[in-house]
C-alpha cells in the first residue's frame, strides 16, 4: 500500500470515529493490507487525533488471550495509543453517543514511574519501573462495521479502543501474584464473565515487556507517568445504555462504570 492509502484509511478512521458511524473492514476492501500497513493507517489516524488537541497519555495492549489469537489468525499481540481524552475515573458514567457498538473488558492497568524502552526488557524490569497496578475496565469500540475484523482492520483502527476506567486503587504490583489473581465481572448485579492474570499471555507483565520491546524496535518508549492496559482477562462483554458494571480482581480492587 502507498503512503497516500495510508493517509487515506487514516482520514475515514477519524471521521467514522468523530460522525459516530461505521466502514466496511478496511481488510475486505485493501486485501493486500499487511501489519505493518494497519500501523501505518493507525499512525495517520492518531496524528488527526493529536492535530485536534489530545494528549497521549498511555498504550494498550489488544489480542492477549489465545481465544483472540484464534479468532483473527494471528499469534502475535497488537497495540494502540491511549489518551486523555479517551479516560474516565472509578464510577463515572459513560455517554453511549460518545461510542458506537462497545464491548466492556476486564483488565490490569500499570501506572509507570520509570521509562521502559526495549529492546531486552524483561519481566522483572516491568515489575520495577511500575509504581502499582489497579483494576480497569477497557471499553473496546470499533469503527469496524458489526466488529466483523481482521487483524489488519483492529490494527488501524487503534486497537479497537474507544475509552478505559481506571479503578480508585493502587496497589504495588509485587504484593499480588498477578498470574493467579481471579477476576470477576458482574453486569447489572450478575457475574457474566471470569478470568485470572494468566489471560494476558501468561502474565500481565509479559504483555507489557512485550510493548515495551516492540516500541523499541521503533525508537518509541513506554514513558514514566504513563498508564499501560496489559490486555483482557476475559471475553468482551457488550454494553448498552442503562447497563452498570463492576470488575474485581483479587488483591488489587475494583472498578465501576455506567453506561447512560
Amino acid at each position: 500500500m502507498t503512503p497516500k492509502m495510508h493517509d487515506k484509511l487514516g482520514a475515514e478512521l477519524h471521521k467514522a470515529l468523530v460522525d459516530g458511524t461505521v466502514l466496511s473492514p478496511l481488510s475486505v476492501r485493501h486485501p493486500d493490507m499487511t501489519i505493518d500497513d494497519a500501523y501505518a493507517v493507525q499512525q495517520r489516524l492518531m496524528e488527526r487525533r493529536l492535530a485536534a488537541g489530545e494528549k497521549v497519555i498511555g498504550k494498550k495492549i489488544g489480542v492477549t488471550s489465545q481465544a483472540v489469537m484464534d479468532m483473527l489468525g494471528v499469534f502475535q499481540p497488537d497495540f494502540g495509543w491511549l489518551t486523555d481524552a479517551m479516560v474516565y475515573n472509578e464510577g463515572e458514567s459513560i455517554p453511549m453517543q460518545r461510542l458506537i457498538q462497545p464491548k466492556a473488558e476486564g483488565e490490569i492497568a500499570f501506572v509507570l514511574k520509570k521509562t521502559l524502552k526495549g529492546p531486552g526488557v524483561t519481566v522483572a524490569d516491568v515489575l520495577a519501573a511500575t509504581e502499582g497496578v489497579m483494576a480497569c475496565f477497557e471499553i473496546v469500540d470499533s469503527r469496524i462495521a458489526d466488529w466483523k475484523i481482521k487483524i489488519q482492520d483492529t490494527v488501524a483502527d487503534n486497537a479497537s479502543c474507544g475509552v478505559f476506567v481506571l479503578g480508585d486503587r493502587l496497589v504495588d504490583a509485587r504484593d499480588v501474584d498477578l498470574t493467579t489473581c481471579g477476576m470477576v465481572l458482574e453486569k447489572n448485579g450478575e457475574i457474566v464473565v471470569t478470568g485470572a492474570g494468566a489471560a494476558a499471555l501468561g502474565h500481565p507483565a509479559n504483555a507489557v515487556a512485550w510493548l515495551a520491546n516492540t516500541l523499541g524496535a521503533h525508537g518509541t518508549a513506554l514513558e514514566a507517568g504513563e498508564v499501560v492496559l496489559s490486555g483482557s482477562l476475559a471475553a468482551m462483554v457488550p454494553v448498552e445504555a442503562g447497563d452498570n458494571l463492576r470488575v474485581a480482581i483479587g488483591g488489587i480492587g475494583g472498578c465501576s462504570v455506567r453506561f447512560v
